[in-house]
């Protein structure tokens, strides 16, 4: 039997059998450091400090570009965002996904109800849902600087904070330790902190790491130098602290490629004597807190047109660090996000594509055209929202089919959804059975499945109705050996 499959929109495809490729593991890991901490006035009802930072105000509109104005040198493609929003958390891990990232590092201050503690850390929470979800690692990078501020705040004493912070591991493990998707170096989960700024002993350290289960007593990486003997190793960082004055703007320190170089060769050749360390990349420093009346700028670090970041994940794919580490996802305020912006869309993500391409893995599929997906379910479940149970179960498909690396498939279903029409996908013909699935635009009380020997106008016959709702709608029937050439259609029935 030959097969021909038409959508309502008239246009006729191809037999799909909807293989998925295979997406090798590579010799290292490709994390990246995540900030959990946006709030957007649409989704929280108020836009929260790192979109301000008490200066700006988002709901400011450029009238030549139509940008909101926030406190950062560079615009998410998708605009300002909240850290809560789903749509928000399922855009991000299948950019990570496609861009060939393992997984996040998430900037962590606890779970205290203290100053916004409490709200980034179910942020944290919601985003560990989505990178499980898409197959991906996740680990905290844990700001001990917190214990000093709570301290300041009267939220504990100083006599406590051993004990606070033994509270705050216990919480760790049960909430992330345990669960199987939780990055491990060997058989212990690894524990970033930026720092040590509290607790700068490894004494310390060991008496916050004592309650914990022997199996989650951490592999600890602290910032540029090992905290021996209770520290694993370090990760390396953007060396702000080495700018240097520039005399045409003595506001803004910075930082030289060539100081920057030396600072990350001398880490690798100190890190090779240490059991494991983390090689950070990063494509620029830009903050914009001299700006905002913060503090002193920490300096600038050029983009170099891409090519500081080539350079520094260069590094970090070629030593012997044992995890890579990209800095940052989208920490706007100090510039380092590779996130897609209006400024540099997805270019650093097609970097690290390529990179991983080169040097993890030869057979890494996926291309910068892949990115695009992510961005349009986006849109859709933006247009959509959750008003509609039945297309949210099809674009629940489409993240679906995103993971599983069937781009195809979520393309074409995303194709439909945005034109509003009906499409058919996964189409088989074996062993005697015609199948297929529909998708798109699914709108109405049901399918109508039509067959006809050829495409003239009046010469379809309805096979069957199938109902619509949030399960699959599947096509299937039996061949007859003798079966002539057909085409089958799809259209909606019912209001």
């Amino acid at each position: 039997m030959k097969l021909r499959f038409v959508s309502l929109a008239g246009v006729i495809l191809s037999l799909f059998l909807g293989a998925s490729a295979t997406v090798r593991g590579g010799s290292k890991m490709v994390m990246v450091h995540y900030m959990p901490w946006f709030e957007s006035q649409p989704f929280s009802g108020y836009w929260g400090w790192h979109w301000t930072m008490n200066y700006f105000n988002p709901n400011v509109i450029n009238p030549t570009n139509g940008e909101q104005e926030i406190a950062s040198w560079y615009y998410p493609l998708i605009g300002p965002y909240d850290s809560a929003d789903p749509a928000v958390l399922e855009y991000h891990v299948l950019l990570m996904k496609l861009a060939g990232i393992d997984g996040a590092i998430v900037d962590w201050y606890g779970m205290d109800n203290f100053d916004d503690y409490a709200i980034n850390n179910t942020r944290t929470l919601d985003l560990f849902n989505y990178t499980r979800k898409a197959g991906l690692a996740f680990s905290l990078c844990y700001e001990d600087s917190t214990i000093q501020t709570e301290i300041n705040g009267g939220f504990i004493t100083a006599s406590g904070a051993i004990a606070h912070a033994q509270q705050t591991m216990l919480y760790a493990q049960l909430s992330f330790f345990n669960d199987p998707s939780f990055l491990r170096w060997k058989t212990l989960p690894v524990l970033l902190n930026f720092g040590p700024q509290y607790f700068r002993t490894s004494g310390a350290w060991v008496s916050n790491f004592s309650v914990l289960a022997a199996t989650n007593q951490p592999a600890f990486f602290t910032e540029s130098s090992r905290l021996a003997p209770v520290g694993t190793g370090a990760f390396d960082w953007p060396p702000m602290w080495l700018s240097q004055t520039n005399p045409q703007s003595p506001t803004e320190p910075v930082l030289s490629n060539a100081v920057m170089i030396s600072y990350l060769d001398g880490f690798d050749q100190t890190a090779a004597a240490w059991p494991a360390f983390i090689s950070s990349a990063f494509p620029r420093f830009h903050d914009i807190y001299a700006q905002a009346g913060v503090e002193p700028s920490f300096g600038y670090l050029d983009d170099q047109n891409g090519a500081t970041f080539q350079e520094t994940l260069t590094q970090a794919m070629t030593n012997n660090s044992t995890y890579i580490q990209v800095v940052t996802w989208n920490d706007f305020g100090e510039g380092t996000i590779v996130e897609p912006t209006v400024q540099y869309g997805y270019r650093d993500l097609g970097v690290i594509q390529a990179f991983r391409r080169q040097y993890l893995d030869a057979g890494f599929p996926f291309q910068t055209n892949d990115l695009c997906l992510p961005l349009q379910l986006y849109n859709l479940r933006k247009q959509y929202g959750a008003t509609n149970p039945v297309l949210s179960a099809e674009m629940d498909r489409v993240f679906t089919n995103i993971v599983s690396s069937n781009l195809t498939t979520a393309g074409l279903q995303l194709s439909g959804l945005e034109s509003g029409f009906l499409v058919i996908y996964n189409a088989s013909a074996t062993g005697g059975q015609l199948q297929f699935s529909i998708g798109g635009f699914l709108s109405g009380a049901s399918l109508q499945v039509q067959s006809s020997p050829t495409l003239a106008a009046g010469g379809w016959t309805t096979v069957t109705n199938l109902p619509i709702g949030t399960n699959l709608p599947v096509f299937s029937a039996s061949i007859p050996p003798d079966c002539p050439a057909m085409f089958f259609q799809v259209q909606s029935a019912g209001p």
